[in-house]
């Protein structure tokens, strides 16, 4: 089963299907696996996301990371993990979702904007920390805090990234990112989300 540090060696975009429907689900995680994406999240507000994560983590769970975004409380977490979710990705930074997402053995993913939640975050053992809303830390300000993190914590930009956007935020020295309606909305057709995937996959390539 692939772990989180394959899955972001592989290819580092996390795709947020946020508003995506069951019925949706696969055909929607199939393309963008096929476009090379390894990490896929379904946020808790989207319609019976518990069912979506269930289906995407059956059919694509082996060789690929697949869990929940907007996760906000620890029985949400159980809930997850329950439903096949390996991943816990959240918009704020809550020492209970960490706790609880540890002792389920699943990667967590807390939303962080100051030095303070970074480093309260990795103390709790965060996997991935989440800068978020990316348009609100600007590059400069996460090379800034790069400089004082460990150098093997795992940044994130999320929120507002586009394939123009990435370099910058790379430069800084962001190791992935979370994608969001640039690449996926539930009236975006399967044509247009695998054209999107290719162009984020093809700007990820440029700089590496």
């Amino acid at each position: 089963m692939t772990d989180l540090v394959t899955a972001f060696a592989r290819n580092p975009l996390i795709a947020i299907l946020r508003g995506v429907a069951p019925e949706n689900a696969l055909a929607v995680a199939d393309t963008l696996i096929e476009a090379g994406f390894q990490i896929i999240e379904v946020p808790l507000n989207s319609p019976e996301p518990l069912e979506s994560i269930q289906r995407i983590a059956e059919r694509h769970g082996a060789h690929a990371i697949v869990g929940a975004g907007t996760v906000l409380t620890a029985a949400q977490v159980d809930a997850v993990a329950d439903a096949g979710g390996r991943i816990i990705v959240s918009p704020n930074m809550n020492p209970d979702v960490g706790r609880a997402a540890a002792a389920r053995g699943l990667y967590w993913c807390p939303g962080v904007m100051t030095p303070s939640e970074a480093f309260a975050a990795l103390d709790l053992g965060a996997s991935v920390l989440k800068f978020f809303p990316a348009e609100l830390v600007p590059p400069k300000a996460i090379a800034a805090m790069r400089a004082v993190l460990p150098q093997d914590a795992v940044v994130a930009a999320v929120g507002g990234i586009s394939p123009d956007t990435m370099s910058a935020y790379f430069k800084a020295g962001v190791n992935g990112f979370g994608l969001g309606s640039a690449l996926f909305k539930p009236d975006y057709s399967l044509d247009d989300i695998g054209k999107r995937a290719v162009a984020f996959t093809d700007a990820l390539e440029t700089l590496r």
